[in-house]
């Protein structure tokens, strides 16, 4: 989210900096948000005007009838109610305004940091750094192929289950994956100090939006939707509420006429019942619908989205608080289940491990002050780097262009693990400084000792996507009988394995 105030006091750094991220018209652009808030905030003053004519006449009205002068009370009365429309016109158009202008606000992509690189896609990134010694020569099968040769990886079991870009991990291979999520925590929370969370996977639209996922990316995500049924139940005692007071209502007056024409006691219970069971028979019909209508039309809705990362989660732990300063940086980190739809990305990556709708991932988070976040951007990235150092995993640190970064960041490194039967590099993580671009969204803010309270930074990365990590070591440390030796560093995990298949 873009503080309104700085795109108005510089147009022009926003016009660059949205044109270097593929805006293809961003003068246009500004000029269609500044004029939105232009008319918002003539809205505001004339709604603000009225109001205070209004305020004005109503006190007026008093001192006129105090005098007796029962003509100038009419004109002032009706002045009044004349300055009430004006206040809900006036109020209609800076709801929509107001709403137009967030709208907007919220679907531009955050402005590159000064030191990021130019570009349009891919081919613009920039290699920074380089460790270990790409393997060449000797068996460089597919993991694909790999897997399923040993019977551990099942593409066709999960296809007939859940459909394309589902895998099935069994044996040896479930266990190598799942001693490489624990590694990846271990290592970050005993070497790196960051704190374990163990977060909800299925999450609200106000935390998508908060990290950037809504509005402009729903068709990438995975939502459900179920029925409040506390709502149902408070709605319906509601609804059989009215009921049994209309129902009283009525069925006093017409006990009352009964009582008045009819002499006879059980000729006046009977006919005392058959009126109430009559009364609420049509009480019944008349809300009854009513109730349905509004759970048919979905008012008792919930949609919920599965988290397409941990960052979703870790980052709205902040969201709409106040941190002391003293309590910053915080470090987060979560080995969470992911789910995509990767709606944008058919025909890419379709076989195997790399492109997943489903996958682990160990997530990093760093809420830290602005004059911290540079610093934290580059720990948080060594931080992933050490993972594979330790699995001795060839990779190179690649800084993202502007046009290859995600709508969020403001700064971004990847880093790629070699992948023998690509003979290339392959993104395993991306970290990513956000600015305060999440925490406006958020309003997720700190407190120095002194001063008002201000936005946080928020930082997010992997450390690592456990899928292509997997992907990376059975590709990197398969043999020539076909099997796959444990790195030194998950041995611990194994309980003594050494090899897988």
């Amino acid at each position: 989210m873009h503080d309104i105030r700085a795109i108005r006091d510089t147009p022009g750094h926003f016009v660059a900096g949205w044109s270097s991220r593929g805006v293809e018209d961003a003068q246009a652009l500004v000029d269609q948000i500044l004029n939105l808030d232009t008319e918002l905030r003539a809205a505001q003053t004339a709604g603000q005007e009225a109001l205070a004519k209004r305020n004005a006449a109503s006190k007026l009205i008093g001192a006129a009838m105090g005098r007796k002068d029962m003509e100038e009370a009419d004109r002032l009365k009706a002045e009044v109610e004349t300055l009430k429309g004006d206040i809900a016109g006036h109020g209609e158009i800076e709801a929509a305004k107001g709403k137009a202008l967030r709208d907007l606000l919220a679907a531009q992509k955050n402005l590159a940091a000064d030191d990021v690189p130019d570009g349009e896609d891919e081919a613009g990134n920039v290699e920074t750094a380089r460790w270990g010694t790409p393997r060449v020569g000797g068996p460089a099968k597919d993991h694909a192929d790999l897997g399923e040769a040993m019977g551990l990886l099942d593409f066709e079991a999960a296809a007939r289950m859940s459909g394309a870009r589902f895998a099935v991990l069994k044996g040896g291979l479930a266990r190598l994956e799942r001693a490489v999520g624990q590694f990846m925590l271990d290592v970050q929370t005993t070497e790196h100090g960051y704190l374990e969370v163990n977060p909800p996977y299925l999450v609200r639209d106000e935390a998508m939006f908060g990290t950037g996922q809504l509005p402009k990316f729903e068709e990438d995500l995975f939502s459900t939707k179920t029925s409040d049924r506390d709502a149902i139940r408070a709605d319906a005692s509601a609804t059989a509420k009215i009921s049994r007071q209309k129902l009283v209502a009525e069925a006093s007056e017409i006990v009352g006429a009964l009582q008045a024409t009819i002499s006879d006691e059980a000729d006046l219970r009977l006919a005392i019942q058959g009126a109430i069971e009559q009364l609420t028979e049509i009480a019944h019909d008349e809300e009854y619908p009513k109730f349905l209508a509004r759970l048919e039309a979905g008012q008792f809705d919930v949609k919920r989205y599965l988290i397409p990362t941990a960052e979703v989660s870790l980052t709205n732990l902040v969201r709409e608080q106040i941190t002391p300063e003293e309590e910053l940086p915080l470090r987060l980190t979560a080995l969470t289940p992911c789910f995509r739809a990767e709606a944008g990305s058919a025909g890419r990556d379709t076989r195997g491990l790399i492109r997943q709708h489903q996958f682990h991932k160990v997530e990093l988070v760093s809420i830290t002050t602005p004059d911290q976040s540079d610093a934290e951007h580059e720990r948080m990235t060594t931080c992933a780097e050490a993972v594979l150092r330790k699995l001795e995993l060839p990779y190179r640190r690649m800084l993202l262009c502007k046009g290859d970064m995600g709508f969020s960041a403001r700064k971004t490194f990847d880093l790629e693990v070699w992948l023998p039967s690509q003979g290339t590099y392959r993104e395993i993580s991306s970290v990513s400084n956000c600015g305060d671009f999440q925490a406006r969204r958020m309003d997720a803010r700190f407190k120095r000792k002194e001063g008002k309270p201000e936005f946080v930074h928020t930082l997010n990365g992997s450390g690592l996507a456990v899928g292509r990590t997997l992907v990376a070591i059975m590709e990197n440390y398969q043999d020539e009988n076909g099997r796959i030796a444990v790195p030194a560093a998950l041995l611990p995990y194994m309980s003594g394995t050494t090899h897988v298949g």
